[in-house]
């Protein structure tokens, strides 16, 4: 075998890749196809109703079939897929985790392993996930701005990262427990242990949203305020990023200052009190003060049209990141476990 060769096969070993997915049609087609040749690689479905699994094995990837119960979740496929892939080659040292609906740029594999070769403290890198389709819908477009986080030490990551093997089973890996922020809370159990993150200056994947409709965009949010309240309550040391700020925001925008507003209104309304209407004036006044001040930031940034659009619904999205709240805690005291909360369609084939 040429010397070059024997490197490359070196490189390979060291290697894995665990792609998960519900119901991607063609999306998990555009994954499996970006994938490098010579990788191992392995699915992890969660119970989809559509031919992933035939697809996948039809390309000579494995696949695992996940059931429930136990609860599908995220956290479990990533889990089940490092699992499998640690089995088949107990000296794996890196593993690159990619969500079906995303596709792998080329050069990311290379220039993350590189990145995790020269420092040794880093447990895990990231690059840019850009949307495949911003221009599809202002949600897909939110969504292009909300992956575009500063290069350099990070502190906490999405669904696709490079990891190290050593450090995930360290900490045990992804908790399958949480139906939403799994990632963040992985990423802080690292940081706990004294690992760093990095998300460096290079392309890594293109992400399918596919969130076309306001429903969507609602159950997006919702799941986003479950995350923020679990995180919170898991995490409650942390001040970077810091949870119990994001639900304190979220409690005040989505449950205070409504309320008050009401009381004001209700108020003028019994009163006739100049003072009563003013208030009540005031109070509904700084929620389109508070939209201007955040679509100003964003223009920095942003094309006029979605810094606007960005500044409106970063406000609206207070009520159905409270109600995801309010559902994490009810369950919490109640010692239930919540139930998946899932905003994208089944994409066909």
């Amino acid at each position: 075998m040429p010397h070059h060769e024997e490197n490359r096969r070196h490189e390979q070993d060291r290697l894995g890749i665990v792609v998960i997915g519900r119901n991607e049609g063609d999306r998990l087609v555009r994954c499996l196809d970006s994938l490098p040749e010579g990788v191992s690689c392995v699915y992890v479905d969660s119970a989809s109703s559509d031919d992933s699994v035939a697809m996948t094995m039809s390309r000579g990837v494995h696949a695992i079939e996940l059931t429930a119960p136990p609860r599908l979740s995220a956290a479990r496929a990533r889990n089940a897929g490092l699992a499998y892939l640690v089995a088949q080659n107990p000296a794996l040292e890196y593993v690159q985790m990619v969500d079906g609906d995303c596709e792998m740029q080329p050069g990311w594999l290379e220039a993350g392993m590189a990145a995790l070769d020269r420092d040794p403290a880093l447990a895990l890198v990231f690059g840019r996930r850009r949307e495949r389709y911003p221009d599809r819908s202002i949600y897909n477009a939110f969504c292009n701005d909300e992956w575009n986080v500063p290069v350099g030490p990070a502190s906490a990551c999405g669904g696709d990262v490079l990891c190290r093997v050593a450090p995930l089973q360290a900490i045990g890996g992804y908790d399958a427990g949480m139906i939403a922020g799994e990632d963040p809370d992985m990423a802080a159990r690292l940081r706990a242990g004294g690992w760093r993150l990095e998300r460096i200056d290079s392309e890594m994947t293109l992400h399918d949203a596919a969130i076309l409709h306001f429903g969507q965009w609602w159950m997006r949010c919702k799941r986003a305020g479950h995350a923020f309240a679990e995180l919170a309550s898991r995490h409650p040391e942390l001040r970077d990023p810091d949870y119990r700020r994001n639900c304190r925001r979220i409690l005040i925008w989505g449950l205070a200052m409504p309320v008050l507003f009401i009381v004001a209104l209700l108020a003028a309304i019994l009163s006739g009190s100049v003072v009563a209407w003013l208030a009540a004036a005031a109070l509904l006044l700084v929620w389109p003060a508070k939209m201007a001040q955040i679509a100003l930031a964003k223009s920095r940034t942003l094309p006029p049209r979605i810094a606007v659009a960005s500044g409106i619904f970063l406000m609206l999205g207070k009520f159905p990141e409270l109600l995801g709240l309010l559902r994490f805690r009810r369950d919490h005291a109640g010692g239930r476990k919540s139930e998946l909360i899932e905003y994208k369609q089944a994409a066909s084939r």
